[in-house]
């Protein structure tokens, strides 16, 4: 042993020869090794492994408002799962097709809505009330449904009738009044309509109802489809005496509807009403007597209809008060109702000279200035009469094909009757 070395000193660590200690050698880095556990006794090892006891819950916790509220929290979770759920169902149920087999005409009756669902239920259109009402009260329309008739389609949602009851959209009836009819003509008409309920109060005046065609629903009383013909002859009425010639020998609203309704009973013919008015303004400008054919047929049934045969020649002179053969003037009011068209031809006619006007035959009428123009006119429509029976009562001629009366009207008084200086004319149309 080196006399130098210390004791307990490691011989390796000094360097022979020098008497230096050596540097220390460098030291192996560590190694990443887990802690050894040390083995357990055998008891220990078959003893189990102690569990730490859960921590107890707060005072809070345990409130009991606290357990209120965690309660009702969880029963509005549950309800409102519920809901959507049962809203999600309901939406489809409400959009899916309905049971109705066919399109059908239901009457809603006035009432609220189980009244309806009721009433919806017995036609068929809907199986389920109660969705039907939880939809309307959904869509906020309870207030909104109407009343009526109404039209569903096959196979209709409740969504779609529950739109329809909103929207209103009742069955539309019409019924369309021809032009010179008279007002027990008219009357008769709406008391035949079962769709119009009620009796009139008041019978209406002649020529103050508006032949067109009226619109209405299930329900809609007679006195209110009277009203709204009596307002929509006012209307046109007032329009057409603003526009009116200046010179018009016809001084009332009432006389122009007079003049109206005579020109309404001889013509049809658009082509013809603007004439047939001059003919008569011209003679009311003259003094002449009218001389209206159908003046003495209203005279004579008061306006309860036609008088369903010629007129005959003791009748022409037959005085009444509406027989402008016998009377000046125009008679005392209207004998028909008359439409538009003819009071605009009694404020506007033409600018002729003519005073006379005759059937031509054909449904027409040929017009002149003179009498000897008129008497020979009325001559050619007597040879074409004669013409025409003599075809109808040829062997062999089939009367179904034969010219009738109606493409030729008969003369206003027997052939044997002498020929009256007024325009005499065959009976026209509408009396």
């Amino acid at each position: 042993m080196d006399a130098v070395t210390p004791p307990g000193a490691d011989h390796q660590t000094m360097q022979p020869g020098n008497g230096l200690p050596a540097a220390p050698p460098a030291r192996a880095p560590a190694t990443a090794d887990p802690k050894r556990i040390a083995p357990r006794s055998p008891r220990a090892a078959l003893e189990p492994e102690r569990i730490p006891a859960p921590s107890r819950y707060s005072r809070r916790a345990r409130h009991p408002l606290v357990i209120a509220g965690n309660f009702i929290v969880t029963i509005l979770l549950v309800v409102g799962v519920v809901a959507a759920a049962a809203t999600a169902i309901g939406k489809q149920r409400f959009e899916a097709p309905g049971p109705l087999d066919r399109e059908r005409v239901v009457n809603i009756p006035r009432g609220g809505v189980r009244d309806i669902a009721d009433a919806l239920q017995r036609e068929g259109v809907i199986d389920q009330p109660w969705l039907f009402i939880a939809g309307v009260l959904a869509m906020k329309a309870k207030d909104e449904l109407k009343y009526g008739e109404y039209v569903f389609p096959k196979q209709a949602s409740l969504h779609q009738v529950v739109d329809t009851l909103v929207e209103g959209k009742v069955v539309q009836y019409q019924l369309t009044l021809p032009e010179g009819l008279t007002s027990d003509q008219i009357i008769a008409r709406l008391m035949e309509n079962d769709v119009l309920t009620g009796a009139l109060k008041d019978p209406p005046r002649e020529g103050t109802l508006l032949p067109e065609s009226y619109k209405f629903t299930r329900g809609t009383t007679r006195d209110q489809l009277v009203q709204r013909m009596q307002q929509a002859q006012k209307r046109v009425l007032h329009e057409v005496w603003e526009r009116r010639v200046a010179d018009l020998p016809v001084k009332t609203p009432e006389q122009l509807v007079t003049l109206a309704s005579i020109i309404e009973k001889e013509t049809g013919r658009a082509d013809e009403r603007t004439r047939v008015a001059a003919v008569f303004i011209n003679r009311i400008k003259q003094r002449m007597k009218l001389q209206s054919d159908p003046t003495i047929i209203y005279g004579l049934v008061g306006g309860k209809g036609t008088l369903g045969r010629p007129i005959q020649r003791n009748e022409i002179d037959q005085a009444t008060p509406y027989n402008t053969y016998v009377i000046e003037g125009l008679p005392p009011g209207p004998i028909a109702n008359p439409g538009r068209a003819a009071l605009e031809a009694a404020a506007n006619p033409s600018r002729t000279r003519e005073l006379y006007f005759v059937a031509d035959g054909s449904g027409g009428h040929v017009f002149a200035e003179t009498l000897d123009q008129h008497q020979r006119n009325v001559a050619k429509l007597r040879l074409i009469e004669q013409q025409q029976r003599q075809q109808q009562q040829a062997p062999g001629v089939d009367p179904a094909i034969a010219p009738t009366a109606a493409a030729v009207p008969p003369v206003v008084a027997p052939a044997v009757a002498p020929v009256p200086t007024p325009p005499a004319r065959a009976t026209k149309k509408k009396q």
